[in-house]
């Protein structure tokens, strides 16, 4: 399979870069093709041009995002990784989505509507809150995260949701024990995820 891990957060040493690592060595030792697209150290714009929308006539794509989709083209499955900020994805991986996953990449026009392009193409997510994991999970607010972001995402483009693995109480204090633990479950996600692809024993749901 080809993936292309996509990871939203500034700090280089954040724990959320680890977890993009990890799945990229994880991925890459199970014989995959991996790409990382580090939003952040790659300077991406993520505010959408009035030229891009797709109600102004003649429409297009700015040449870095032109880039971006010939690089995403053969790709087999999203992984995103991100903290949660205000209970919600960084800008730039917002950006990110309205720029490159718009129409003629995520979806293109239909009669009456629009149709997706990313059938049979799987997302996974993982993000990470100071805020402790049962809290994120009573409030609703990962639910809640997930139908405006992950589910409408793969709604209309296509996608099949494999999972999204949700870390809280990831603080400055965060041991390396507990670290070692977390990018236990980082892997364990991937290995249900995707490993029994390989051997056509797991379907897209």
């Amino acid at each position: 399979m080809r993936h292309a891990v996509i990871l939203a957060h500034p700090k280089p040493a954040s724990f959320c870069a680890s977890i993009a690592k990890t799945c990229v060595a994880n991925l890459t030792a199970l014989g995959d093709q991996v790409i990382l697209r580090d939003l952040y150290q790659l300077g991406f714009d993520p505010c959408l041009k009035a030229g891009e929308l797709p109600t102004e006539p003649g429409f297009a794509p700015e040449p870095d995002v032109v880039a971006e989709r010939a690089l995403l083209a053969e790709i087999d499955s999203f992984i995103f990784v991100y903290p949660f900020w205000f209970n919600a994805p960084p800008a730039i991986l917002k950006g990110y989505v309205d720029r490159v996953f718009c129409m003629g990449f995520g979806y293109g026009p239909d009669f009456g509507g629009t149709k997706p392009l990313l059938v049979g193409k799987r997302l996974t997510s993982f993000s990470t809150s100071g805020a402790p994991e049962h809290w994120v999970n009573s409030t609703g607010a990962l639910q809640a995260l997930m139908a405006v972001f992950d589910l409408h995402l793969a709604g209309v483009c296509g996608l099949a949701v494999q999972d999204h693995r949700h870390f809280g109480s990831i603080l400055s204090n965060l041991t390396e024990e507990a670290g070692a633990d977390m990018l236990g479950e980082v892997e364990a996600t991937l290995a249900h995820a995707f490993a029994g692809t390989r051997a056509g024993l797991r379907k897209p749901t």
